[in-house]
């Protein structure tokens, strides 16, 4: 009885954490800054064609710190069998995703009395913050106090995919910023070493399905790995990893090392579909590539993902989309940072 209890207390708190983002959702709109901003995505657009000209993998850096801001945060939702007029009984109190997601806390620097997201274990080995930085500042030379950090976050993630050879796809905004930036929060943003179950549950508890968990990942077809991310499948001899590719990463990544090695070795900075042929013939980097065809329903897609690259390109927008719609904050809550290192 007890454990039926908790699964409907369980369900009940992400039912009413999914209502949240469906209104939140609702409220981004496309040509947000048409009016007060006009010019503001073209501003994004072309500081970060600047930024990728002088070092183009930074462009998976921008990307990576959209997905990472968007997945953290967590609040405690009380969900009760039986409600009176004066309180809530037989109450339990259960973690859920805090509808403060997509909200840039992820820029926001360290502070005294709080170590901020940025500075998280995983999250260390991200650059392109002063692109952040610099792309602020002609926003707020151009439209004072208008464009979000969040916002502009999602636009710069949305440009560096385009500048990959990715399509174009508009984004809905109107996302404000939160205030809060805990570095333990990160620890729920999925480990390399995620099996499909794992990953499947997370994605699930962001209000986003297998099927977009599968597409977002296609997401590895640019950037670069450390080392240590994939070390255990070298040491273990994985037999899921093709024994010609293991010598290849061994020769790069000798023990103790932290080199970095490309996500696909052929097109690292093209947006393309080659990361899913890689999972295929089980040249996937990490246990969370590889487990993406540990069921049937899952190989399928991945095969069909391989296949054909328009509609991955297609399918990637929309779920890209869908997740930069996670707690966003709108409206009169958060704020509009004029840094998007600190709050105002």
């Amino acid at each position: 009885m007890a454990s039926v209890r908790r699964v409907m207390l369980l369900a009940f708190a992400t039912a009413l954490w999914i209502s949240g983002t469906q209104r939140a959702e609702a409220q981004l709109k496309l040509g947000y800054y048409a009016h007060s901003c006009p010019r503001a995505e073209a501003i994004v657009k072309d500081e970060v064609e600047k930024a990728l000209a002088d070092d183009e993998g930074v462009g998976a850096d921008l990307l990576r710190m959209h997905f990472h801001d968007c997945f953290v945060r967590v609040i405690r939702y009380c969900c009760c069998f039986r409600c009176c007029s004066i309180k809530c009984v037989d109450a339990a109190w259960y973690n859920a995703s805090n509808p403060q997601g997509c909200d840039a806390s992820l820029l926001l620097d360290s502070t005294n009395a709080s170590k901020a997201e940025k500075d998280a274990q995983i999250n260390l080995t991200l650059e392109g913050f002063d692109v952040i930085d610099t792309v602020k500042e002609k926003l707020e030379a151009a439209c004072k106090g208008v464009v979000s950090c969040a916002d502009l976050l999602t636009f710069a993630a949305r440009d560096a995919i385009v500048h990959y050879g990715g399509i174009h796809y508009k984004v809905p905004s109107g996302r404000r910023d939160g205030r809060i930036s805990i570095a333990s929060d990160t620890d729920v943003l999925p480990s390399p070493d995620f099996k499909l179950a794992k990953l499947t549950d997370l994605f699930i508890s962001k209000g986003l399905s297998q099927t977009d968990m599968v597409i977002l990942s296609g997401a590895h077809t640019v950037g670069i790995a450390h080392c240590d991310a994939f070390s255990k499948r070298l040491d273990s001899g994985d037999p899921t990893l093709d024994s010609k590719y293991a010598r290849v990463l061994r020769r790069q990544c000798p023990p103790k090392s932290n080199n970095t090695v490309p996500m696909d070795p052929k097109t690292p900075n093209k947006f393309d579909n080659r990361y899913y042929r890689l999972v295929l013939s089980n040249r996937g980097l990490f246990t969370s590539d590889v487990s993406l065809t540990s069921t049937p329903g899952t190989a399928t897609l991945v095969e069909s993902l391989a296949r054909n690259f328009k509609s991955f390109q297609l399918k990637f927008a929309e779920a890209i989309v869908k997740m930069g719609s996670i707690g966003v904050l709108t409206g009169n809550d958060g704020e509009v940072r004029s840094n998007c290192r600190v709050v105002n």
